[in-house]
């Protein structure tokens, strides 16, 4: 005996109808039909039914992992428990015996719950249709429904109209058209429901396709602009983003609107989908719907934001297992965006040919449609491809198989003319993937085209990122297509690691193009001096080509393109160039972020690591590539200013000015240059002002800076104050500066920092200076959170006055940050191992602790606290932040001014910052006095003049 569809998903495990009602009939048998005590009872059985058949919904999903089957589970619960209730409220509850022709209606499913698929937290969309007006009876019976539904604790999103409202709706209202369009019968007056499905074909249906089309395509593009415009976020939209399941919601609209079916197998019949394209739809779904099931029973709510919080549950609870150099929740995220990337390519392919088949029906339309108005014409220069309304496609269907090099070919015309792709050119392309294969690949031309390409001066992101979704770029590049649809699982990164590719040579094509001088300044001035400008772009394209795997990606990544450039047609030095740079991609801002740019060692370390100003330029340029494409808000104004600083640091070692004679003469020089700047002072007060500062004060320090300290300082002591703070913002730099001058002490920064935490800032660097006369001249930059200077001023007057009041025991430092922290936080998804590293190789005069750990609100305070514990005194800090990890660096010295040169207080120093680490995020030390004003004369560093 063949089993039934509905036998395969096990309906009745779910709810039995007959068992339902008749339930429902002993109750009104019981107590009565319409009495207070049946309602009760009848919803107190309608809310049993519905837990235990979602929960058994949710048990059948862990067991068979079937997406749309669960989905269609808690669809049929539904249509049971509505239809149970209609029947319950017109026989037992408004019963009418001789019903006129006006006391009728069906209950229709409409929208998503229409296609007869359910998310366990959907909203429940119901359509009351009537005959003619409402009448007392409709409105009796639908209140006592929608109210049980209610009381249930369903969203339910509802409507009652009669049929010609329906109609007349539906003509000008485009999304009442599309929840008719998915309109089913759940129960009522069935030839009601066919009447409007009839007037609806002919009155609205008929002659409106192109309306339709164009109507849907504006609306998914508008939805995919909302949500980035991407679908490789790495906490991507279920439902609603770009490769979700609205998209192939889209595409079935279409489909049934345009073909009038409905299942979409009938596609294949129809010769619109072929049966690899119908199975890649139906897997996409069943995928993308057990996601979201797994979502919305993990969180108790309707989740469609595939947040890091739930990555992991839903990673396991679909099975997924740890494999070498990729987590479980990183393999599950490839799978999604492998997901999302097939849906794209379905939609696009489907739409795309629609749009080209309703045009020459409707040529007046706008949008999308209107450009493809002119006939096929021949391409110069090629026999094989032809301009076709604005596209290129193909002049026949061997194109491809008598010469392979085309389907390379075909992307490089499309960037030189500025042609879109053709829906048949691309179907064309995924059929004839066997023959991108190792001849392909290794063909001279092929890769001089492809290389043209990459390194295009027109828009080679966009053409990249066609061939990325067409499946070529992966194909003719393997390296490429291990990492397309990788995610990485943390906050720093916002896109899989192919379109932070993609976007990286979007960055550096805009530069190129001298588009970015406001934003990289130094970077466009280097970029047209750069010789090497094809390994630059090769080098760009390929820095993180061998993300996920065990080796360490730089090392992996430089092998990797030691293979690869030769293939590409690069020289035996352009392909060590490639390989320098891939290895040490990460290297220039690592230092620039973490270093001490003012430490000589630092700069004499990075310049012996580079070695020649074209390997400078161009690692500067990476860099800066790298860091803007990472995602939106990662670049700002104050990493470029690092970059800069050690750019031109370096780029005066390698040109032969850097020596230990010149920084004393540039020491000797800043001091003039101050004295001279101090025009109105006093010879008197000149004299003692210029004895107050040390060399890196002098030698860091610009001259204006220099200035604005001088008078702040001046009129601080006029003033009488121990203690002042001053503001400042940077809208270029998204910087704000709180420059404090304070005496003083052992626990100075990290009350500064603590303050600073506690105000909700994040500290971006800290420059810590000592005056001869015992004072702290210490610089906080913080990152700018408001767009309005006079706002953010306020904000860092604010933070100003915190730091005062806690220096002077106005505030309890412990008792601000337990505020600001709350109650205790549900603990994040990431983990972040705990590490410390010291070193006394990385400078000549200090000893560098550099620790990383997962981000918390105080932790850089409660750091600062235990170095000071220690009896550390710290020259300077510098604070990275990549997403959720902190990466910190300290330049410390023991209270004599000697290196940290023990073994075991070296263990002992690790050991105590390790143990703070590995705290809970809101668990604050409680062991700072209130009261921090130390007595004149006492130093935290006991610095001396070099």
């Amino acid at each position: 005996m063949l089993k039934t569809a509905e036998d395969s998903l096990n309906l009745n495990q779910i709810v039995d109808p007959a068992v339902l009602r008749e339930t429902l009939d002993a109750i009104a048998t019981e107590h009565g039909g319409a009495s207070l005590e049946a309602r009760q009872a009848v919803l107190a059985e309608v809310k049993r039914v519905n837990a235990e058949g979602r929960e058994t919904a949710r048990t059948m999903l862990f067991d068979d992992g079937g997406g749309t089957a669960c989905a269609t589970r808690i669809s049929h619960l539904q249509d049971v428990i509505t239809s149970a209730l209609y029947d319950y409220a017109s026989i037992h509850v408004y019963r009418v015996e001789n019903p006129s022709t006006s006391e009728r209606m069906t209950v229709t499913a409409v929208g998503g719950y229409g296609r007869g698929t359910l998310a366990p937290g959907s909203d429940i969309d119901l359509l009351f249709v009537l005959p003619y007006k409402n009448t007392a009876w409709t409105e009796q019976v639908v209140e006592w429904i929608l109210y049980i539904l209610w009381d249930m604790g369903l969203k339910v999103g509802h409507a009652t109209r009669n049929v010609d409202e329906c109609i007349r709706l539906s003509r000008s209202d485009m999304t009442i058209r599309t929840a008719i369009l998915e309109a089913r019968f759940l129960c009522g007056e069935r030839t009601l429901f066919a009447n409007l499905a009839d007037r609806y074909d002919n009155e609205v249906v008929e002659g409106t396709g192109p309306e339709f089309i164009a109507a849907k395509l504006a609306e998914r593009d508008e939805r995919h602009r909302k949500s980035g415009d991407t679908r490789y976020l790495v906490e991507p939209n279920v439902k609603e983003g770009k490769g979700g399941l609205r998209d192939l919601n889209t595409l079935f609209w279409i489909a049934k609107y345009f073909y009038d079916i409905r299942d979409t197998k009938e596609l294949v019949g129809l010769g619109v989908l072929s049966k690899r394209e119908f199975n890649l739809f139906v897997k996409a779904e069943d995928f993308l719907w057990a996601v979201r099931c797994h979502m919305h029973f993990l969180t108790g709510k309707s989740e469609e934001r595939l947040s890091f919080d739930i990555q992991r549950d839903i990673a396991s609870g679909l099975g997924y297992q740890d494999h070498p150099g990729l987590s479980a929740v990183e393999r599950f995220m490839k799978h999604y965006f492998l997901v999302a990337k097939d849906v794209g390519d379905l939609t696009r392919i489907f739409c795309a040919g629609l749009e080209d088949q309703q045009a020459k029906q409707a040529p007046g339309l706008t949008g999308v449609i209107t450009r493809f108005a002119s006939r096929p014409r021949k391409i110069p220069g090629t026999l094989d491809f032809i301009e076709d309304k604005g596209r290129i496609n193909i002049a026949n269907a061997d194109v491809f198989k008598n010469d392979p090099v085309n389907i390379i070919r075909l992307f490089h015309l499309a960037d030189i003319r500025g042609l879109e792709f053709h829906p048949d050119a691309l179907k064309r392309v995924t059929r004839s993937f066997r023959l991108i294969n190792a001849e392909l690949r290794e063909n001279e031309e092929a890769n001089r085209l492809f290389l043209s390409i990459l390194t295009s001066r027109r828009q080679p992101a966009i053409i990249l990122r066609r061939m990325n979704e067409a499946g070529v770029l992966g194909r003719f590049i393997p390296e490429f297509g291990k990492i397309v649809a990788m995610m990485q699982f943390n906050m720093y990164h916002h896109y899989t690691v192919d379109e932070h590719l993609i976007r990286t040579v979007a960055v550096l094509s805009s530069i190129d193009k001298g588009e970015e001088e406001r934003e990289h300044p130094l970077a466009n001035k280097l970029l047209p001096s750069i010789e090497e400008r094809e390994a630059l772009y090769v080098a760009v394209f390929l820095h993180d080509i061998a993300k996920g795997r065990p080796e360490d990606h730089s090392t992996a990544g430089a092998k990797v393109a030691r293979k690869l450039c030769p293939r590409l047609g690069l020289t035996p030095n352009q392909t060590e160039l490639v390989v320098w740079l891939i290895s040490e991609h990460l290297t220039m801002s690592m230092v620039a972020q973490t270093r001490d740019l003012n430490d000589r060692k630092t700069i004499t370390d990075f310049g012996e690591k580079v070695r020649t100003l074209e390997r400078l330029k161009m690692l500067l340029v990476l860099s800066v590539c790298d860091i803007r494409a990472v995602g939106p808000g990662v670049w700002n104004g104050w990493k470029g200013q690092l970059l800069r600083t050690l750019y031109y640091e370096t780029e005066l070692m390698l040109s032969g000015g850097f020596s230990e004679v010149s920084r004393k003469q540039r020491t000797a020089h800043a001091r003039e240059a101050l004295g001279e700047a101090l025009s109105g002072w006093s010879d008197k007060e000149r004299a003692a002002y210029l004895k107050l500062h040390y060399e890196p004060y002098l030698l860091a320090v610009p001259l204006e800076e220099q200035l604005r300290h001088a008078e702040f300082i001046r009129e601080t002591d006029k003033a009488g104050k121990r203690l002042a703070t001053m503001v400042r913002t940077n809208a270029f730099h998204a910087i704000t500066e709180i420059t404090l001058l304070s005496p003083d002490h052992p626990r100075l920064l990290s009350i500064v920092t603590g303050a600073c935490a506690a105000a909700g800032a994040n500290i971006a660097d800290a420059q810590v200076f000592t005056t001869s006369d015992g004072r702290a001249l210490d610089t906080i930059l913080i990152n700018r959170e408001l767009p309005d200077d006079a706002d953010e001023l306020r904000r860092g007057a604010s933070i100003g006055r915190m730091i005062e009041d806690v220096l002077a025991g106005k505030t309890h430092m412990p008792e601000v940050i337990a505020r600001k922290t709350g109650a205790r936080r549900k603990p994040r998804p990431f983990i972040v191992k705990p590490q410390v590293t010291i070193s006394n190789t990385l400078s000549n005069k200090f000893t560098v602790i550099e620790f990383e750990c997962l981000d918390r609100t105080g932790l850089l305070s409660e750091v600062t606290s235990v170095l000071s514990d220690l009896s550390l005194d710290i020259a300077s800090a510098h604070i990275t932040t990549f997403g959720e990890k902190v990466v910190d660096t300290f330049y410390v010295r023991d209270l004599v001014g000697m290196k940290i040169t023990s073994e075991t207080r070296q263990l002992n120093i690790a050991a105590r910052l390790k143990a703070v680490l590995a705290k809970e995020e809101d668990e604050v030390r409680d062991k700072m006095p209130s009261g921090m004003i130390a007595p004149q004369g006492s130093s935290r560093r006991g610095r001396t003049p070099a």
